[in-house]
């Protein structure tokens, strides 16, 4: 097997550490084979039954979901042969037999290239005795494996960023001196740089663009901050500078600090791999080196969005330099970035691909965690839910459950914030003072204050638009006064003459809209007779408003009027009078494929939650410039995936939650590593425990004793003394959760409900408020199809069956068996 400092493969996918035993996909680890595989259907390979004389299956995958290319092989053959000579391998027919070491353990392992894209059969024969086959499904190097076909177009990165012109946008650089081809498939390339002695010097990426030009050289490593001294310099094998820092990993291996840095293309994404390196040695799969400690940390980037351009990861290498020095490997692709792709069963999919290639390239890995914030913590839960086992651990900070519940609350806000503008509701407010009608506002959206809702509309009220569309802001955070800015913009990050727009929707109906939706219409689906993807946004029968109204703090008029007023929008996002309403088909795909954050899966799965506050710009903690101007990251979203794994499990023991509000939604440097630590030794328990136990139990059993909840009180200036009694913590104003619009309405703080049942108007269900009769026919014209039934599951709610494979289309299925191996 060639050693890992030559050319790059990419290939397959090591899952962690973790089986699950209620599986009956469940099966090996990787290397020898002996070592427990972390599990979660996607991540099920073909099991060895020890008792067939005769074997073969893949290490790192599922043989039905492999990608890249190879696959590492493991044959397990009848005593006496592997030393023969008479054992013989073949790869639709051609002799790999060479390609395999002896692991000392009955098995052979090896790396197998060269597979077509489809099936590919494995045969191991022993000279006029036995054999074995199997099947292997290779995916190509850009994908997908079951996420369905991928949304075109999509423009590639360039080495140097090119400009656009009036149908295709400007290109991002790739920071890869190869040309992309029509996948979007760049050649990898591998960078060796060493960390500095100096504590002043800029911590940014070596190369955070290139530029040939300027020096002549393939890779120009610049600081982040021009002029200033970075803190990582390009590294010369054999080289030993004299401001070389050492490192001591967590396995007690000492070694300079030289980082190899693999950049490539997976599933369409850019990629980054840092590990630490000993230029001077060979690392081969099935021999690593020593300064990787086996782990891997999973960055996923923020924010979401789905632009059409492919660009480099969100989240640079050097930030996690604790990780690096501790022989972790850091891993982030741009696919797995919400801010560049809200298909999270594609974002799924490319840590699974991102996995394989880890473990055919570096060897067996003990277990995977991942972090993020705000879309990154999306990206974390989500993967929990869609793939369980992909990651055996979480660290989430600004957390939010999923994409798909979390737009309700974005929607809701986008709504009333129109609404409150509207003549008919300002009418109402006459007279009122400012902070009067603030209160109101407040107690709809079940907000500390106006802000919030003011911020979503902001950041993200129009993320769902499908086309061009006119920006529009709040332009007053104390009034909520809405204007356009006179932009015309769109979502896809292309020229909006190459887009969708709802002013001409018969004469741009072929052109990519922009939306979630569409972009991950491998997954929904499209509206029949419609270029439009099946979504998920609805709001009918939803009452805003009245926890507020039975609590006395906005009149029968005030609520009747709202309910009037606010309305819904269209599938282009267009605002309407009439409510929004989802698609029945779109309702089932979210709850089956997990992409509705799954309690069920999730409690899978140990997860550590560093809740910051982030509910208010106007009334913050102090001291105030800690805190975000755009505040969405709302406390309750924690206790929203809390609530789901209680309610699907039974107990959220899985779960630790950690508050804080005085540093804003960061927590201080020292509790981010006390989760980090504290992190990995639930894991590394997880990982090593030889219970027969289930996953749920393991998870619960091993988790350390110093991770139960806690909170640091705003009035602790030194953020240090930890506070366990939760009466205490939620006596802290900025520290109880608050709640949302769908909240309010009635809702529950799970918010997992897209669309409501519904149930007939009844005055009885407003206890002492009481209607005119001309505001309760009003009332029965809005809700002339009935009100919202929190009592009953969602229409279309059901327990998660992920993970689903996309490959014949849009609905999705559940992954058959994982393929085995047959007598030859």
């Amino acid at each position: 097997m060639p050693a890992i400092h030559t050319a790059s493969r990419i290939g397959a996918w090591r899952l962690g550490a973790v089986a699950l035993a209620a599986l009956v996909l469940a099966s090996c680890g990787g290397g020898g084979g002996d070592t427990a595989a972390s599990s979660g259907p996607t991540a099920s390979l073909a099991p060895r039954n020890d008792n067939t004389p005769f074997a073969i299956r893949t290490v790192n995958n599922r043989a039905d979901l492999v990608s890249g290319g190879d696959a590492m092989i493991e044959v397990t053959a009848p005593p006496g042969t592997i030393h023969s000579g008479v054992l013989k391998i073949t790869r639709n027919g051609v002799d790999v037999t060479s390609a395999f070491t002896d692991t000392g353990k009955r098995t052979v392992q090896g790396l197998v290239t060269g597979l077509v894209d489809g099936d590919n059969v494995i045969e191991a024969t022993v000279r006029g005795g036995p054999g074995a086959r199997l099947v292997v499904t290779n995916a190509p190097r850009q994908g997908p494996v079951l996420s369905g076909a991928h949304v075109t177009p999509l423009y590639c990165a360039t080495t140097t960023p090119e400009p656009g012109n009036a149908s295709r946008p400007n290109t991002a650089p790739s920071g890869l001196p190869g040309t992309a081809d029509a996948h979007c498939n760049i050649a990898t390339e591998t960078k060796l740089y060493y960390r500095s002695t100096s504590n002043s010097c800029a911590g940014g990426l070596p190369d955070p663009f290139r530029n040939p030009a300027a020096t002549g050289l393939p890779l120009v490593a610049q600081p982040t901050a021009p002029g200033a001294a970075g803190c990582w310099k390009a590294y010369t094998v054999g080289s030993a500078p004299a401001d070389m820092a050492m490192t001591t990993t967590d396995a007690g291996v000492t070694l300079p600090f030289v980082v190899r840095v693999e950049r490539g293309t997976m599933n369409r994404g850019i990629y980054d791999i840092a590990v630490l390196f000993d230029a001077g040695s060979p690392w081969t799969a099935l021999a690593p080196q020593a300064g990787w400690n086996g782990k891997v940390y999973y960055s996923f980037g923020a924010s979401t969005g789905q632009p059409r351009r492919q660009v480099r990861p969100a989240t640079g290498w050097t930030s996690v330099e604790e990780q690096l020095k501790r022989g972790f490997m850091v891993v982030s692709n741009s696919m797995t970035d919400s801010s560049r792709n809200s298909n999270r069963v594609l974002m799924s999919e490319t840590v699974m691909m991102m996995k394989e290639h880890i473990a055919d390239t570096y060897g067996a890995i003990k277990y995977t965690l991942g972090t993020g914030c705000s879309g990154g913590s999306i990206n974390s839960n989500m993967n929990a839910s869609i793939s369980p086992g992909l990651l055996d651990g979480i660290v989430t900070t600004c957390t939010y459950p999923d994409s798909e519940t979390t737009s309700m609350e974005v929607g809701d806000c986008t709504l009333l914030v129109e609404a409150y503008q509207k003549a008919a509701v300002a009418g109402l407010w006459t007279g009122l003072t400012q902070e009067q009608i603030n209160a109101k506002k407040a107690a709809v959206n079940g907000h500390p204050d106006q802000s919030g809702c003011h911020a979503w509309y902001n950041a993200f009220g129009s993320n769902g638009k499908a086309g061009v569309y006119p920006e529009r802001f709040v332009l007053n955070n104390v009034t909520g006064l809405v204007g356009n800015t006179g932009r015309l913009l769109n979502n896809c990050e292309l020229p909006n003459s190459a887009v969708y727009d709802p002013a001409n929707p018969l004469g741009t109906a072929s052109l990519p809209r922009c939306n979630a939706w569409s972009w991950a219409e491998s997954i929904w689906g499209r509206v029949p007779g419609s270029p439009a993807a099946n979504d998920t946004r609805d709001n009918v029968g939803v009452q805003y408003g009245l926890q507020a109204l039975l609590s006395g703090k906005i009149t029968s008029e005030e609520f009747v009027t709202l309910n009037e007023l606010v309305g819904g929008i269209d599938r282009d996002s267009t605002a309407r009078a009439a409510r929004s309403e989802a698609d029945a088909a779109a309702l089932a795909i979210a709850y089956r494929a997990g992409i509705v954050a799954s309690g069920k899966q999730l409690a899978k799965t140990a997860i550590i939650d560093l809740r910051g506050w982030d509910d208010s710009n106007l009334t913050t903690p102090t001291p105030a410039g800690l805190f975000n101007q755009i505040p969405i990251h709302h406390q309750w979203f924690s206790w929203a995936v809390r609530d789901r794994i209680q309610r699907d499990y039974g107990d959220f023991g899985n779960q630790a939650l950690w508050r804080f509000a005085r540093t804003g939604l960061a927590p201080t440097p020292a509790v981010g590593l006390d989760a980090f630590n504290q992190m990995d030794l639930w894991l590394t328990g997880l990982v090593t425990s030889t219970s027969s136990a289930s996953i749920e139990e393991k998870v619960r059993a091993t988790r350390p004793a110093a991770t139960q909840d806690f909170c640091l009180l705003t009035s602790d200036a030194t953020q240090s003394v930890k506070v366990f009694d939760q009466a205490v913590c939620d006596a802290d104003p900025f520290l109880k959760p608050a709640a949302s619009p769908r909240q309010v309405a009635g809702g529950p703080r799970a918010e997992d409900v897209l669309k409501c049942e519904l149930k007939a108007l009844d005055a009885g269900d407003y206890g002492p408020v009481s209607f005119s009769p001309t505001q309760w026919s009003r009332l029965q014209a809005v809700f002339s199809t009935g009100v919202c039934d929190w009592s009953r599951p969602g229409a279309g709610q059901q327990f998660a069956v992920s993970p689903l494979t996309f490959k014949a289309g849009p609905g999705g299925q559940p992954l058959p068996p994982a393929p085995v191996s047959t007598k030859k």
